[in-house]
């Protein structure tokens, strides 16, 4: 979406830089998100992705470099209930039902949806007198939704939302999510489920090394990146001898029983493999948006092409448990 002039974007990275000693998690990055996007944040673990957030919720500051939320402060838009997060982190809280929980955070602003809307666009309605603790790794997911969305924020953040989730809970979830944009509201959430930020993102930003490498639709980030797939059946479970040299392969590995072959012509691959040896199952696809990402991530960062959970191994991130402090300010 575009943004209209004078009208302040609802995120604004403007050469943001976040250091944490001699190791820079974010570099120069520059982002605009407008009302009624929804973003999906994509990146490998140590990315950068989790310290993005956590400068957007106001949980750092950046080292050099401005983040705005609706052209000021992030901690004036948390505070002022324009902001929710879903996170990762969630400690049940004991001897409280669904109801309670959602009805107590929304307490906290200034004008919450009413908690049975909540409830029943979490797809949680029928838990709402079930306590907390007692709920399954997916419900308590729905929760975390349900407590981010009561007070009609309008920007939420969410960090693996459909973590844990079956199959319909995610297709409802994201049925819920276009019902939010189409209201107006910006949604930008972390995933490492390429094919649901394929499906349901209508901008796709991904961060290396803490810059930013490729930012648009999915189709764009694809055609941009101009790889294709060359597979067929593996014979002893290894890449036949010279494959990995034809015309355009970038790489070669076998999976589940068939030899992939990432390449950038997959024409010229397909007639060079022929006259190498005679393949069983051939197939030959343009480059899906798994395939763009390991190629954008794969090689040196470099400018971004045309508009999942941190490891916590990893110094250049914030610990999860940092992150989850956000709790605590979203009020």
């Amino acid at each position: 979406m575009t943004i209209q002039r004078g009208e302040a974007p609802v995120v604004a990275f403007g050469g943001v830089v976040k250091e944490y000693g001699a190791v820079r998690a974010v570099d120069h990055l520059d982002l605009r998100f407008a009302a009624g996007e929804r973003v999906a944040l994509l990146g490998r673990n140590g990315a950068g992705k989790s310290t993005s957030i956590a400068l957007m919720l106001g949980l750092e500051e950046p080292t050099s470099g401005t983040v705005e939320l609706f052209g000021g402060p992030p901690r004036r838009a948390v505070e002022g209930g324009r902001v929710g997060a879903m996170l990762q982190d969630f400690t049940p809280v004991s001897r409280i039902t669904v109801r309670e929980l959602v009805g107590f955070v929304g307490s906290a602003y200034p004008a919450p949806l009413p908690v049975a809307e909540v409830l029943d666009l979490a797809g949680i309605g029928h838990l709402a007198g079930r306590r907390v603790e007692k709920l399954s790794g997916g419900q308590i997911q729905r929760v975390c939704f349900a407590v981010a969305l009561v007070g009609d924020p309008d920007l939420l953040i969410l960090d693996e939302p459909t973590a844990a989730l079956d199959v319909q809970a995610r297709q409802e979830f994201w049925t819920s999510m276009r019902a939010l944009t189409d209201r107006g509201k910006t949604v930008l959430f972390s995933t490492h489920y390429l094919e649901e930020a394929d499906r349901n993102a209508d901008r796709i930003v991904v961060i290396d090394r803490g810059r930013l490498i490729a930012d648009g639709t999915g189709a764009e980030i694809k055609r941009t990146v101009g790889t294709g797939l060359v597979a067929f059946d593996a014979v002893d479970g290894t890449p036949p001898d010279g494959v990995g040299t034809l015309p355009g392969v970038l790489s070669a590995e076998v999976a589940d029983g068939r030899v992939r072959l990432r390449t950038t012509d997959p024409d010229a691959t397909t007639v060079a493999l022929v006259g190498l040896l005679t393949p069983r199952g051939l197939e030959v696809t343009q480059a899906g948006l798994e395939e763009a990402f390991l190629t954008l991530t794969s090689e040196p960062s470099g400018p971004a092409v045309p508009s999942g959970p941190s490891d916590p191994s990893d110094p250049s991130e914030p610990s999860a448990t940092a992150v989850a402090a956000a709790k605590g300010t979203l009020r």
